[in-house]
C-alpha cells in the first residue's frame, strides 16, 4: 500500500536540519505499522512527506501505486485516500459535530448530503459518540473531539489511516478511548501507520514496530521482538527510558 524508497528530508530555518535520512519503508495493505523514538527523530516529518504536507528533496514515495513526490500528483485526490489524525483536532469550532464529518463528503468526494449525514453517523457511533452529533467541539471532551476527527478522516473511505500522536494532547483518562476507538480500526483491516508513544497500544495492536533516532529507521520488528530482545544499542537505551 504504501512504499517509501531512500526518502531524504531538509529543514533549512533557523539552520539546515537532515530530519529524514536514506529512509526506506514498505507498509502492507491491511498491515498496522507504529513508529517510535525520541522527539525529534524524523516520525511525525516522515507521516507528513506520506500525504505531502512535507515535500521531501528526494526519494520516492507510493501510496496504492501513486507517485506522492510527483509534481503532477493531485494533491486532494491523494489525501482523500490517505487519511490523517493530528496531535491536535482541528475540528472546525463553528460546525456541529455532524457537520465538521459531513463538509469534506460533500465538497471533495461530492457524495449527496443524505448519504453523507447517513455515513457520517455510522462513523460516529462506530467511535461511541453518535449521540454527540449536534454538540459543536467546544462542548466536547479532548478524547471526544479526536474520536471525531478520526469519524470525519475515516468519513472519506481512505485507503490508508495516519496517525500522529493522537493521544499526546488528551488527559490521561481520556486516552484509552481514543486507542479503543483505533484498536478497532486495525481490527477491521485498515491500513494504519501510527506515530505514538503509547507502548502499550503498539504491544497490542501493531503488526511491526519501527524504532527512529536521528532521521533514520534504526530497528524494526514484531513487536514481541522489538521491546523484549532489541538488537540495537539505541533501542535498547531508549526502551530502558520508557518501559
Amino acid at each position: 500500500m504504501i512504499s517509501i524508497r531512500e526518502l531524504n528530508k531538509y529543514f533549512y530555518r533557523p539552520a539546515t536540519l537532515h530530519a529524514l535520512k536514506s529512509v526506506s519503508l514498505d507498509v502492507s495493505r491491511g498491515e498496522t505499522v507504529v513508529i517510535i523514538g525520541p522527539s525529534g527523530s524524523g516520525k511525525s516529518t516522515l507521516l507528513r512527506c506520506i500525504n505531502r504536507l512535507e515535500y521531501a528533496e528526494s526519494g520516492s514515495i507510493l501510496v496504492d501505486g501513486v507517485n506522492v513526490l510527483d509534481p503532477n500528483c493531485e494533491i486532494n485526490a491523494l489525501r482523500a485516500e490517505v487519511g490523517m489524525v493530528f496531535q491536535s483536532f482541528n475540528l472546525f469550532p463553528h460546525l456541529s459535530v455532524l457537520e465538521n464529518v459531513t463538509l469534506a463528503q460533500t465538497t471533495v468526494r461530492k457524495r449527496p448530503a443524505d448519504e453523507a449525514k447517513t455515513r457520517a453517523m455510522d462513523l460516529l457511533a462506530s467511535v461511541g459518540i453518535a449521540e454527540k452529533f449536534a454538540a459543536y467541539p467546544d462542548q466536547l471532551s479532548g478524547g471526544q473531539q479526536q474520536r471525531v476527527a478520526i469519524a470525519r478522516a475515516l468519513a472519506m473511505d481512505p485507503k490508508a489511516m495516519l496517525f500522529d500522536e493522537p493521544t499526546s494532547a488528551l488527559d490521561p483518562e481520556m486516552v484509552g478511548e481514543v486507542l479503543d476507538a483505533m484498536k478497532k480500526l486495525a481490527k477491521g483491516g485498515m491500513t494504519m501507520v501510527v506515530v505514538t508513544h503509547e507502548m502499550g497500544f503498539a504491544r497490542e495492536v501493531a503488526d511491526r514496530v519501527i524504532f527512529m533516532d536521528q532521521g533514520s529507521i534504526i530497528e524494526e520488528g514484531a513487536p514481541l521482538d522489538l521491546f523484549n530482545h532489541p538488537r540495537n544499542d539505541r533501542t535498547k537505551l531508549f526502551l530502558d527510558q520508557i518501559l
